[in-house]
């Protein structure tokens, strides 16, 4: 299981992907806003999304899971 983390304080703006879609390395999963800029968070493995811990809106701080992916 690999957890996909935040890399900064913000807010959770969208979240791209459902539980059970397939993605592969690189590919983004969120987009976090901070700073009135938008940070897209990418997946840094391929495979299943298993869990989503955030919602959009949610504020998170660096370091917090955003999904699992297995």
């Amino acid at each position: 299981m690999h957890e996909v983390v935040a890399l900064m304080a913000g807010n959770v703006w969208k979240i791209v992907v459902q539980v059970g879609d397939v993605v592969e390395e690189g590919q983004d999963v969120v987009i976090l806003e901070s700073m009135k800029m938008e940070i897209p968070i990418a997946a840094e493995v391929g495979g299943v999304v298993k869990a989503i811990r955030v919602q959009e809106g949610d504020f998170v701080n660096e370091g917090d899971v955003l999904l699992e992916i297995e």
